[in-house]
Order: structure tokens, then sequence, then C-alpha cells
């Protein structure tokens, strides 16, 4: 039977930036993505704003999310004004009830930006009212919890990112490549621009390709240096030492265990 995976980002290139090669692998194994996006996109710009940036991020996720053949939703929520209401929880607790994941995948609550920390607090407030009859009655409660983990990030305090499990995407770094090219509101008009390197970006679309690659490239390849204890207690020591390009995700205490059973379960393309 096919396993579910539910990615939550905030805004709508945080799933696959984070976890696009666990999604491929987990597609290219015939299992079934979603991916979420709790703000609609419509601050991140210098010079587009409101609807028809929100129409034109919305876009492109869906291209995004066609390229592994999987679904990629973004909520009307203003990008820069997600708050961890009641309201937004119940939508919250909607989505993960309706589609009854596996997995999800999410922020870690400690993040510079504000839309990240309310977006996990969301998936944390809305963890145990998921199998609560009377919570979101419209909406059938789940029978078990699912796995919900975090996803990566380079924050110290109060504690660094812990990972259980560290994945091997070099097989499907293209893909992720693929899919980050959509984004090309963010990856080459408002990241380079707010970072101050707008002038580096290529015009030729696959020169920009390669500009992205190499960008995704570098930073993959640090996270398999940096996860490298796990990739081989994951792979074995022999392949583990040999990855090139890694993702990693850590367990939430608040939805049922990710221990190695489940991780086994869960990740059947890396306990081969």
């Amino acid at each position: 039977m096919p396993l579910r995976l539910l990615i939550i980002g905030a805004h709508p290139d945080d799933a696959d930036y984070a976890a696009g090669g666990t999604a491929a692998l987990y597609r290219q194994a015939g299992h079934d993505v979603y991916m979420i996006s709790l703000t609609n996109g419509d601050a991140g710009h210098h010079v587009q704003a409101g609807p028809p940036l929100a129409t034109r991020r919305r876009e492109e996720a869906r291209r995004s999310g066609a390229v592994i053949d999987a679904p990629y939703h973004l909520f009307d929520i203003h990008d820069g004004e997600l708050e961890p209401t009641l309201e937004n929880r119940w939508k919250v607790i909607h989505l993960i009830r309706s589609y009854n994941p596996d997995l999800v995948l999410t922020h870690r609550p400690n993040d510079y930006h504000p839309d990240h920390r309310y977006t996990s607090q969301l998936v944390q407030d809305a963890a145990y009212m998921l199998t609560v009859p009377a919570v979101v009655a419209g909406t059938p409660h789940l029978m078990k919890m699912p796995v919900i983990a975090y996803l990566p990030d380079e924050f110290q305090k109060p504690y660094p990112f812990s990972p259980l499990v560290a994945v091997d995407v070099g097989p499907v770094l293209g893909k992720i490549v693929d899919m980050l090219h959509c984004h090309t509101s963010q990856f080459y008009e408002w990241l380079p621009y707010n970072v101050g390197v707008g002038a580096q970006v290529p015009t030729d679309d696959k020169a920009r390709r390669s500009w992205l690659a190499q960008q995704v490239e570098e930073r993959l390849r640090k996270q398999a240096e940096r996860f490298r204890s796990q990739l081989v207690r994951c792979y074995g020591e022999k392949r583990g030492k040999a990855v090139e390009f890694a993702e990693a995700c850590e367990p939430c205490e608040y939805g049922a265990p990710l221990d190695d059973v489940s991780a086994r379960r869960l990740f059947p393309f890396v306990f081969v």
C-alpha cells in the first residue's frame, strides 16, 4: 500500500527546497506526496506584491509539483501574516485529517521567519487534536497519529537540528533542481535581490538552471557532510561515506514515534 507524505511549509518554495529530494524519492517509489504552503507568498518580492504575485507563485508551485507529479497547494493567507490562531489550527487539522498522511514534515519551532515558526506551532497544536472527534467535527478524526518530523535548518538555539534519518538525494538531484527552477520569482528574482547578488543571475534560462544547480549542490553537499554519521547509520559504512548530497529529518515528539522501526517503514528507499 502506498505511503503518504505531507510536507507543510510556510511559503510556496519551502517544501521542495527542504525536502524536494525526499518527495522525489517517494514518488519514484510509487508513494503519494502532497506539498503545502500555509501562505500564498504575496509579499516575497521587491517589485511585485498582492494578488498578482500570489497568482504567479501559485502557478510556480503547481509547476514544481508537476515535476514529480505531486499536488502543491497554497493556503490563501497573506505572506508574513500567518498567526497560530484557532481558525488556522482548524484549517491544519482539516488538512492533515483529509490527507491522512503516514509522515508529516514541517519547519522546526525556532526559526528566523515568523511564518516558519507559526507553521511549526500550528502543526504541533493540531497534532493531538487530530484524534479528538469533537474538534473540527465535520472532518472525520484520525484513528492513529502520523509521524511528524522537522525539516533541516542551521539554527543553534535552543539546540541544533538533530536528525534521526538522513537521505541520499543524489539519485534525484536533477529533479530537485528542476523543481526549484520553477520558482522563478524566488530563486532568480527576490532571493538574489534580498541578499545582494541580483547582478549574478544569468538571463538565459539554461544558464540560470546551471547557476541554481551549483547552489543546490553546494547546500546539499554541506548537508551530507554535516549528517555523515546519520548517513552511515542508515545506509551502512560503505555507501554512507560515499553519499554526496543529503536531506534529513528530526523527530517531533508530538506525533507518532519516529524510531528505527517506523523509519524503516517510512523510508524504504533508505534502509535497503
